[in-house]
């Protein structure tokens, strides 16, 4: 596969450093929503003097280097620094419980770390706390100093100029996981950086973009579309310091006036449910009118203009993945005019296998056409629906699993991987998701339901927050977690009227076997993975 970037030297990390900064040394990098960014040029210096701040401090290649912090523009420094020489850089997701902080550390082996004052704590509380060096990524300072000072000037000695090759490891991605499994996923120099480049096909991009990161950066999606993307074209990247609350982030669409961003559905759907829905349907006139296909366009497109105005006024690309977008939501965007593209990945495949194609139609449902670069078939398809396993081959599929070579067997085959993903591919190429091979439930009649669909349908009424449709008893029933800001008062009072009646107007709308027995309250906001996937394995005894 050949890429049209020239001047880089070969497909690593570093080599994209250096290429970005000879093209790119007075452009605007990374800063802080509200603040001015710093350049190219100067982003560079920070990275070579944390490189010799860590190999000074015996940080050779191949070492294991923990990174927890929140997003900022040190995140990048660390990044790169760590990976500039052949480290492994560990990314961790911010919302992980600290036994989960504690069990990687110990898994990967990582001999220092990166850690923000605001997670300092999560990292000092693991038990047999046993990393080496640790430096405060709020001002790249020393914390703690390399524990083993007899061994130190030994340590500068052997420590050389190292560069990192292609098929390298680059960084170990633990994943959030629904299952309760979290598997380091190994991505290589060459994995990260053909994934990057793939989407030049689907994304237009200019060294004059502004980019808004509001994702963390330890999930795969932002840190190749968010960070390695916009690094490879000289655009600036700016970051909120707090979480991504709807007050936090009208802020900072004001402050930073983005031209490009990337979100995940969850984000979306609540800005719509929250925000657009209600002022569309406020009175029973424009209810009425917005049942009516003809007006509902009308005013999806007049909402979709002042939705952008929100966002600064400047938006052209939103990329929207890490789940399904539900299709009412999707319908809205389409109509709205949104300049958004629906992206399939895995964080195995670095994490971009499909996508929608900026300025072109999309299709409602689909994720879109295959990158370039990358391979998708169905497998094992069902001769009457065509549906069957989603299978991969491309430069960007993972090493393997970190220590779990009998797992990494099991999703590999031939250079294909199994992605678990179920799915089909229509006559033009687009490929549409249907959901995850082991959440399928089998019907009474041998039938194949696929609950995120039904869940994508319920989850559209204005008093559910969100749904989980499992099997109990040769039935379906649906936990259900109601948006009370959204009810009246009669259904304050009479929630199982409410459940029931939401039940009927469900039930109308899918096939037979599909049809939900039971709706139940689930009083609590569902546990969700640090993605905002529900935990499904935490209600299987529900």
């Amino acid at each position: 596969m050949i890429y049209p970037y020239k001047d880089l030297e070969n497909f690593t990390l570093r080599a994209l450093l250096n290429r970005s900064v000879d093209l790119y040394p007075n452009e605007d990098a990374f800063g802080k929503a509200g603040k001015k960014a710093n350049s190219y040029s100067d982003f560079n210096t920070a990275v070579e003097r944390m490189v010799k701040v860590l190999k000074k401090n015996g940080i050779q290649k191949g070492d294991k280097v923990l990174l927890l912090s929140e997003n900022m523009p040190n995140w990048a420094v660390a990044y790169f620094a760590v990976t500039y020489f052949g480290g492994v850089i560990v990314p961790i997701l911010p919302d992980f419980h600290p036994s989960d902080v504690h069990r990687i550390m110990q898994h990967s082996g990582a001999k220092a770390a990166f850690v923000s004052k605001k997670h300092q704590a999560t990292l000092e509380s693991c038990e047999d706390y046993d990393i080496e060096f640790v430096v405060s990524l709020d001002d790249l300072t020393i914390v703690e100093e390399l524990r083993n000072l007899d061994t130190m000037a030994e340590i500068i000695q052997n420590t050389q100029d190292t560069h990192p090759d292609e098929d390298d490891l680059a960084a170990l991605i633990y994943t959030s996981g629904t299952t309760g499994n979290s598997k380091g996923v190994m991505l290589s120099h060459k994995n990260l950086l053909t994934n990057a480049m793939s989407a030049y096909g689907h994304i237009q991009i200019q060294k004059t973009d502004v980019w808004l990161s509001i994702l963390p950066l330890a999930h795969t999606f932002e840190c190749t579309v968010g960070l390695l993307i916009p690094f490879l074209h000289g655009s600036s990247v700016y970051y909120i310091d707090k979480a991504p609350t709807p007050s936090v982030l009208m802020k900072a669409f004001k402050d930073v006036r983005p031209t490009m961003m990337v979100s995940v559905p969850l984000v979306i759907e609540k800005i719509y449910k929250s925000k657009i829905l209600p002022n569309l349907t406020s009175t029973p006139l424009m209810r009425l009118l917005y049942k009516l296909p003809f007006t509902r366009k009308i005013l999806n497109k007049i909402a979709g203009k002042k939705l952008i105005e929100s966002f600064g006024g400047r938006l052209k690309f939103c990329g929207i993945g890490g789940a399904g977008l539900a299709p009412y939501v999707e319908k809205f965007l389409i109509e709205a005019k949104f300049p958004y593209i629906v992206g399939y990945g895995l964080t195995e495949t670095a994490p971009l296998i499909a996508g929608s194609i900026s300025g072109t139609k999309s299709k409602l449902g689909s994720t879109g056409v295959a990158l370039a670069g990358v391979s998708i078939k169905i497998r094992d398809k069902d001769p009457k629906t065509g549906n069957g396993e989603i299978i991969v081959k491309s430069p960007s599929i993972m090493m393997g699993y970190y220590k779990d070579e009998e797992k990494t067997a099991e999703v590999m085959q031939d250079d294909w991987f199994l992605t678990e993903d179920l799915g089909y591919i229509d006559d033009e190429g687009f490929l549409f998701i249907n959901g995850r091979s082991k959440n399928v439930l089998i019907g009474s009649g041998g039938e194949n339901i696929y609950p995120e669909q039904i869940e994508a349908l319920i989850n559209q009424y204005e008093t559910v927050d969100s749904s989980l449709v499992m099997h109990k008893n040769n039935q379906l029933i649906a936990l259900i977690h109601l948006n009370e800001e959204n009810m009246t008062e009669d259904e304050l009072q009479d929630k199982e009227k409410l459940l029931e009646d939401v039940r009927k107007l469900l039930n109308a709308q899918v096939s037979s076997f599909s049809k939900i027995a039971k709706f139940v309250e689930e009083v609590e906001p569902f546990i969700i993975t640090p993605t905002k996937k529900i935990k499904r394995y935490l209600y299987a005894d529900k």
